[in-house]
C-alpha cells in the first residue's frame, strides 16, 4: 500500500443548501504546496442499502423513475438507512415497501463508496433469501413495476437498455460471485 500524505484542509465553507443537499467548498493545500478549492456534499454518517432479492431461481428487480436522467431505470430495491435502524432492518423495510416481500435471511456482500470525490456516502450491498410476502407503505409516488430475472441468465442484465446504474451493476457482480461460491460449496 502506498503511503500518501493527505492534503491539509485550510478552510471549509457551506455554500449551498437544499432540502436534500448541503454543498461545501473545501480549500486544500497538497504536500507539494499546490492549493485547490474543491466542492463536495457535506459529509454525513448516514448510509444506504441496496438489496438483491432472490426468490427460487430468480432475482427481483424494479423499474423506478430516476429524475437525474429523466427516465426509468431497472435495478434492485434500495434506500437510506433510517436513524435507529441497522442495515438489515433497513434492507427488510425497503424490500417490504418496494417489492412486497420481507426476508428471513440477509447477508452483507460488500460496502461501496459512491463518487467519493463528492460524497461521503456508503452503500451496503445485501443479498436477501427466504423471502415471504409482506407489504409496507413506502414513500414511492407510484407503484414500482417488478421484473423477475432468471439467476441462470443474470449477467445478461448487463445488456438490458435500462440496467445502467453503477451501483446496480456492481451489486450484480458481487451477487454473481457470492452465488457461484455458494454453489461450489454445495458440491
Amino acid at each position: 500500500m502506498i503511503d500518501l500524505k493527505k492534503p491539509k484542509i485550510l478552510n471549509i465553507n457551506n455554500i449551498a443548501h437544499s432540502r436534500l443537499f448541503n454543498i461545501q467548498s473545501v480549500d486544500l493545500e497538497f504536500s507539494n504546496g499546490v492549493k485547490r478549492i474543491y466542492e463536495r456534499m457535506k459529509p454525513t454518517n448516514r448510509e444506504a442499502v441496496l438489496i438483491i432479492p432472490v426468490v427460487g431461481e430468480e432475482l427481483i428487480l424494479i423499474h423506478e423513475y430516476a429524475v437525474g436522467i429523466e427516465q426509468y431505470e431497472l435495478g434492485f430495491p434500495k434506500g437510506a438507512i433510517d436513524v435507529g435502524e441497522n442495515m438489515f432492518e433497513a434492507a427488510n423495510r425497503e424490500l417490504k415497501e418496494e417489492i412486497g416481500f420481507g426476508a428471513e435471511k440477509l447477508e452483507l456482500l460488500t460496502t461501496l463508496t459512491m463518487a467519493p470525490s463528492y460524497f461521503s456516502s456508503k452503500m451496503n450491498i445485501v443479498i436477501a433469501h427466504n423471502l415471504y410476502p409482506e407489504h409496507l407503505k413506502g414513500d414511492e409516488p407510484e407503484p414500482l413495476v417488478q421484473i423477475r430475472w432468471p439467476l441462470a441468465d443474470m449477467m445478461s442484465l448487463l445488456e438490458h437498455p435500462d440496467f445502467n446504474e453503477a451501483r446496480n451493476v456492481s451489486a450484480l457482480f458481487f451477487a454473481q460471485r457470492y452465488l457461484q461460491e455458494k454453489n461450489n460449496k454445495q458440491y
